[in-house]
Formats: structure tokens, sequence, C-alpha cells
């Protein structure tokens, strides 16, 4: 049985933290090796995992903690020239045990950009939402925003396990009902804060995420597990009708008196031969004073803001002037988001949406060997019948440009490889 490619939905009664999701996603068959080989590309080191079980209210979870200290031998970061930040580099850390703050231009330099393909992208996302959530709320730049308990070696290496778990499994589509937030304050490197953390509640604002409260007078949810959640989740809803296949439990630090402190994946796929139904919307808007230039960055903002589909249509507006029609598919939870974007990107003052219902077929990611490498490759099927087959274009034109060769020669030697799986 095959994990990849799947359905998850994520659990998080208890709310949501990097190691419980990183727990889950070891609980829940992701290779250790996988975790391991991008702590070592960024210079972290798979020793500083240590995995255990626990039980928590009797449930079984996969506890992870990491060694800020000892674990690896490595020399302390050093101040870059004609600069306060320290320099990060895959080998080089300022292991504290009060935690390092360090910029995040470095941590996304020296660190991050050291991974690669899908474990790079999704690495990227989710700092680059708290990036952005840490810049607003602190009103600095991006780049110059300053991590504090994020910054730290554990909640990095929370970060990039995560995204290679998630880059291993590559689900085509991840669930959440909602994110159990807690009340009341906490103390941070600002000082008290109330509940949900700042840092938090604006990475879910943004992303369109749905909280429910938890009915604890604590943290539940932190940054780095709402930023997970933004940057994974496709559909804030309840888990779709399908049959689990595997199930993966990841355990916070602290036990709670009436619940299991635990997080919880679960891997499904459709259940029967029936095509699976859902609801969307077709915001538009129709534009007669964009340059192309800007019409190609707009739709940039916009699928990056969660859109299904964008596209552009020639049309032909009042006295006769040729105009486009801009247009998006969004699901519920991310509607209002989509329609910030185009309104917020685009010159349009105003938007239409309507609401769709479509039904599409179950999709299934897998990788092929070819002589230009691993490809990756989308299955579509109608029950237990393979109906459509194809090679993903971003992964074909990486192979060509590796090889010096045309795209369509990966393209159908990733077709002739498929054709050779057993559907």
């Amino acid at each position: 049985m095959t994990l990849r490619g799947k359905h998850l939905h994520v659990d998080c009664a208890s709310g949501a933290a990097g190691d419980m999701m990183l727990g889950a996603l070891i609980d829940l068959g992701v290779p250790v090796d996988v975790i391991g080989d991008a702590l070592d590309a960024i210079g972290a080191g798979r020793g500083r995992l240590a995995i255990a079980k626990v039980v928590k209210h009797g449930i079984a979870a996969t506890d992870v903690k990491v060694e800020t200290r000892a674990a690896i031998p490595t020399a302390a970061a050093e101040p870059g020239p004609g600069s306060l930040t320290p320099t990060l580099t895959p080998t080089r850390f300022r292991l504290e045990a009060d935690h390092g703050h360090y910029h995040y231009g470095a941590i996304r330099k020296n660190l991050i950009e050291h991974l690669a393909g899908a474990t790079l992208i999704r690495a990227l996302d989710i700092f680059d939402r708290l990036a952005k959530a840490e810049a607003k709320l602190h009103a600095s730049t991006v780049e110059q925003v300053e991590f504090h308990e994020v910054g730290a070696i554990d909640s990095i290496v929370d970060v990039v396990g995560t995204a290679a778990a998630l880059a291993w499994l590559e689900p085509v589509s991840v669930s959440c009902a909602s994110v159990a937030m807690g009340h009341g304050t906490l103390k941070s490197a600002h000082g008290v804060l109330p509940v949900p953390a700042p840092a938090a509640l604006e990475v879910l604002r943004e992303a369109g995420g749905v909280m429910a409260d938890g009915g604890l007078s604590r943290e539940l949810c932190t940054p780095t597990g709402a930023a997970i959640l933004a940057a994974s989740v496709t559909s804030w809803t309840a888990a779709p009708t399908g049959r689990a296949l595997a199930v993966g439990w990841g355990a916070g630090d602290l036990d709670f008196a009436d619940r299991p402190n635990v997080l919880r994946v679960v891997v499904s796929e459709p259940s029967g031969p029936s095509k699976p139904s859902e609801t969307v919307w077709q915001i538009e808007a129709n534009i007669d004073d964009m340059t192309g230039e800007l019409c190609a960055a707009a739709a940039e903002a916009v699928l990056a803001a969660g859109a299904l589909d964008v596209w552009w249509t020639p049309i032909t507006m009042k006295k006769g002037r040729p105009a486009l029609g801009f247009a998006a598919l969004a699901t519920t939870a991310q509607r209002d988001t989509v329609i910030a974007a185009i309104l917020r990107e685009t010159t349009s003052i105003g938007v239409r949406f309507t609401e769709l219902a479509r039904t599409v077929l179950a999709r299934e990611t897998v990788t092929v060997e070819t002589v230009y490498g691993a490809i990756t490759v989308k299955l579509a099927r109608d029950g237990t019948v393979l109906r459509n087959t194809a090679p993903e274009y971003e992964s074909c034109a990486a192979a060509a440009r590796l090889h010096g060769v045309p795209v369509k020669l990966v393209y159908a030697a990733a077709l002739a490889a498929a054709a050779t799986l057993e559907h």
C-alpha cells in the first residue's frame, strides 16, 4: 500500500505545533531518512532528532525532540561583514539554550535555500508566511524581520522536517476542519501577549484558516504550527468520505487534564467508484486598463492566494473597447482571500462571484524513472479506471535543462515509463 499521492486530513483538537505535525507524519509512515536527508542538507544533521513513542491519555503517539546543543559538533555563527546579524551556513550554527534570534533573510539564504525541489518550495512557503506575519506585526520588512522563538534551531528543524515529509507524501489535497487556538495570555520575547498568539492569528487570517477556541486557557496553536497548516491545507472542511489507509499521531510536550495532547493525520482515498463532487466559486472582473505584464503578475499573485485556477479571456466592452475578462476558481474557504488578492493586484474596483458545483477525478502523484532521471507524473482515475496520465511540466523542464534536451523528449519518456506501471 502506498501512502503517496493521497488525501490527508489533519485533526487539531488539541492545537498544532511543528513537532506535533512532524511526529504525526513520522508515525504515519514517512521514512525517517527522508527527513534526515533534508536536515543534513541544511547542516543541522539528522542526529538532532530524538524520536520516541509516548502515551497521551491512552493514545500512543510519536514524540519528536530536537537536540539544540551538543548532538552535532558545530562552530558558533560569526557576524557577517558590516552587520550585527550572524552569518549562518549549513555547517555553522549558534546553538544556544535560550534560542538564537536571526533575521529571516539569513535563515532563508544560508539555510533553507540549500534544500531542493518540493522540500525547498514547501519550506520557503511556510517560512514566508511566518515572515510576512511578523513583518506586519512589527512594522518591519520580510528580509529584516527578526525571528525569536521561530528562529531557534528546533523550530527550523520542525519546519524543514515537515516540509520534507510532505514533499515525500505528495498529497493531492489536505483538509482540516479547524485548529484549536486556546485563550488567555502567553510570555514571549515581546512580553505578555494575548492568546491566540498574534503571529499565529495573522498567519491563519491571511490563509483563510478556520479557528476554534479549544476550551483551554493556554496557547494551543503555535505560529510554526499555524504556518505549516496555512501552507498545506487546501480545504478547511471536515474529512471527506473515503477509506482510511493510515493514521499518524504526533505528541505535544504538555499533558492536558481533559484530553490527549496529540495531533492526528489521516491518509485516505475515495471509497468507491463515484467521483467526488465539491462546491467552488468562480470570481470574475472585466478590466480594460492593465498591461500584459501586470496581468501576468496578477495571475501569479491570485494563484499564490489560494485560487484553484486563473485565466484571462479577450472580450469587448462598452464603446467597442478591447479588454480582458479575469476569472478565478476558489474553494469556499479561500474565496475571500482570492477576492482580496484580485482587488489588490488588478485595477478592478469590484468583482462578481458565482457558486458552482464541480466533479473531479481522483488524482494520484507518482514518480517514474527515465533516462533523464526521476519525473513526477499525475494520474487521474475514474474509480478503478485510469483516465489520464500527465507528466508534471516543471519536473520535465528541470530534467530537460539538466540534460540539454527538448522538454518534449522528457515528456515522452515519462509517459512511456508511466505506461509500464501497474494501474
